[in-house]
């Protein structure tokens, strides 16, 4: 292991989006206990930093694979069509469309029910986006849809904030 293999190496994972969450969580088990910094209180002060920064490097690494949007995201970037979120913020006429119609939606959403049918639109939609990634990079090895996928469901991660904080309004007395 090297600090700088990429998270799919260092967890001894095939670099693919479909993985295994409980291979995953199994795996940052038996890495964090292998470079625990209290495994090297004996070894010296050195030892103890090189064994924290293995530490860091394995958990950050374990962020990136368990959540799906933020593994499809790195992939894309490992494959050279990194999302730019920033930068590219282009998205396809319909999809705007879409985001349009669900911001007005949400807007004229006079109860609770009514915007709960709006996040379950947009948990399917995310769930649609999610797998079309995976399979533009399992699949055909497409980075660059894949990357407008997931630019696609940072968006919708977004609007979800949006009505969790309208419906924690309606839930406040």
């Amino acid at each position: 292991m090297k600090l700088d293999d990429d998270d799919f190496l260092l967890f001894g994972l095939p670099a693919r989006f479909e993985q295994d969450g409980a291979d995953i969580a199994t795996r940052w088990k038996a890495l964090v206990a292998k470079v625990h910094p209290d495994r090297f209180t004996a070894d010296g002060a050195a030892s103890q930093r090189l064994a924290m920064q293995w530490s860091l490097r394995v958990n950050e690494a374990y962020q990136r694979l368990k959540d799906p949007l933020k593994r499809a995201a790195y992939l894309c970037e490992l494959r050279g069509a990194p999302i730019q979120a920033n930068e590219n913020t282009s998205m396809p006429p319909a999809f705007l469309m879409e985001q349009m119609e669900w911001r007005e939606s949400l807007e004229e959403a006079g109860g609770m029910e009514a915007i709960l049918a709006i996040d379950r639109q947009v948990a399917e939609r995310e769930r649609a986006l999610l797998a079309q990634a995976g399979r533009a990079l399992d699949d055909s090895n497409q980075p660059a849809e894949a990357a407008q996928s997931v630019r696609a469901l940072m968006f919708l991660t977004r609007f979800r904030a949006d009505i969790d904080k309208r419906l924690e309004a309606l839930e406040q007395p």
